[in-house]
């Protein structure tokens, strides 16, 4: 469990570099680019998104999965990687000319949606199912360091005003592209090149369309409700949104950061006895509550501060989104652990299509009901009931062979010092009138309570160092 902890760290950092460290040219960006273009961006970025999930079509989590099985055998794994990897780029040329034809179609901010083109071309390259597979995570921290941080840094020098929306889309997207390039400098080192067939290729669809189901459904309730927004309501509605939603993503992005971790770590000890496979369950749920309950409890109490400190006093809506997405962490935490340690290892993917299809007909009922009448709060609430969905679902299915009593106990007892750490921030920001030193107090004081509380699980339990 010690390699798997190093492995989850390492992760972390790759998610930092993900959501955090672009996190910080944002108050920038939304200054000089404003609410409208703000939501430009995510309108047409949700659009092309979609065409990304269909070009990989469940092979991340898939691929992931195989590539884990395979173990120590290169032979194995080289044959494996050749065939699915031909297959990626086959449904990646189609969805380029699926795309190109939708922009002709859509005629809307045509502009930035050429230049969006760039993600698309990305998810070509986008190999990082090899190496999440043979758990080589430290691999993928070095090229975001360097990317992430000279994108930064051009954003910085060529985003000066509202007019400059295609120079921060071109630099995102090629951050990106230029991320996943850099993994093939490594490729040779694990794999050696097999000549393949479209039938060995093909031979994996069946069960990556199964994995993809879900990841589309998925989509539905976390980049849909931006189309409809951008669509329904204005673009504007929609900036408050997708700034909000970057914050969500933060901690979701630790969750992330552990699923894909444990997959490959679960799915070959699938084998083992199910006492031992469920106390590896119940130590992710501790380790996964111990992170995103104190995020939740602390994005309640500092949202409108946050946002107004971080976005501008523009995006008044988005600190009241913050609070309400925060409520959906926890659901979507709950279902993730199931999901990344039990269904998915256990090939038990029926419950787990059939989970995420049931968040996203939730999700797509309320957003169509709710988004006309009360704009991105609909959205926000149909994203809550879709995560509440899904968890349930997959509970209700795996109630016999996990013990969620214990996990219910879990929960509880890190939803308390939760509770407590909010109440003490709470006395603590109503001693303090600026709001900016009042923001950074609330984080500082939440840190340190929250630490002392649970020291013993921090230290003893995940670091393995002795206490006292």
């Amino acid at each position: 469990m010690k390699q798997v902890n190093k492995n989850f760290i390492y992760n972390v950092i790759y998610q930092i570099f993900i959501y955090i460290i672009p996190l910080i040219s944002v108050p920038y960006v939304s200054r000089k680019l404003g609410v409208d273009n703000i939501g430009i961006y995510s309108y047409t970025y949700s659009i092309v998104y979609y065409f990304m999930l269909a070009a990989m079509l469940g092979i991340n989590n898939y691929g992931t999965r195989e590539i884990a099985k395979c173990k120590d055998n290169i032979e194995k794994r080289s044959r494996l990687f050749c065939s699915l990897y031909l297959m990626q780029i086959i449904l990646n040329l189609v969805m380029l000319v699926l795309y190109m034809i939708a922009i002709v179609v859509l005629n809307n901010y045509k502009k930035i949606m050429i230049i969006q083109t760039i993600y698309l071309i990305s998810v070509m390259f986008d190999i990082n199912w090899l190496f999440f597979g043979m758990e080589k995570f430290k691999i993928t921290i070095s090229r975001n360091v360097i990317i992430k941080i000279l994108s930064l840094c051009l954003i910085f020098v060529f985003v000066r005003n509202e007019c400059d929306l295609w120079k921060y889309t071109i630099i995102m997207a090629l951050s990106t592209l230029v991320s996943q390039l850099y993994l093939f400098i490594y490729l040779k080192k694990y794999i050696s090149i097999k000549k393949v067939s479209l039938k060995d290729a093909f031979s994996h669809l069946k069960k990556c369309i199964v994995l993809f189901i879900p990841v589309i459904a998925y989509s539905i309730y976390r980049v849909m409700d931006k189309t409809m927004i951008g669509a329904i309501v204005s673009t504007k509605e929609l900036g408050f949104y997708e700034n909000a939603e970057k914050i969500i993503n933060i901690p979701i992005s630790f969750i992330t950061a552990l699923g894909t971790v444990m997959l490959p770590y679960m799915s070959k000890s699938s084998d083992g006895t199910a006492k031992e496979y469920n106390e590896k369950i119940f130590k992710t749920f501790k380790l996964a509550f111990c992170l995103i309950i104190p995020m939740v409890f602390g994005l309640i109490v500092v949202g409108e501060d946050f946002s107004n400190v971080f976005f501008g006093k523009a995006f008044y809506k988005t600190g009241n989104l913050i609070r309400l997405l925060s409520i959906s962490i926890i659901f979507t935490t709950v279902a993730n652990v199931v999901r990344t340690n039990y269904l998915i290892p256990k090939e038990m993917d029926r419950i787990y299509v059939a989970s995420t299809v049931t968040g996203a007909i939730f999700n797509l009922v309320f957003n169509l009901i709710l988004i006309p009448i009360i704009g991105a709060y609909g959205a926000a609430v149909g994203t809550i009931i879709a995560e509440f969905s899904v968890m349930m679902y997959q509970l209700f299915f795996i109630k016999k062979e996990v013990n969620l009593l214990e996990v219910f106990g879990i929960f509880a007892t890190f939803f308390a010092k939760g509770i407590i750490m909010a109440l003490i921030i709470i006395c603590v920001g109503a001693c303090i009138k600026n709001e900016v030193i009042r923001l950074i107090v609330q984080v500082i004081v939440a840190i340190i309570i929250y630490f002392l509380m649970n020291f013993n699980y921090i230290v003893h339990d995940f670091l393995g160092k002795k206490v006292g």
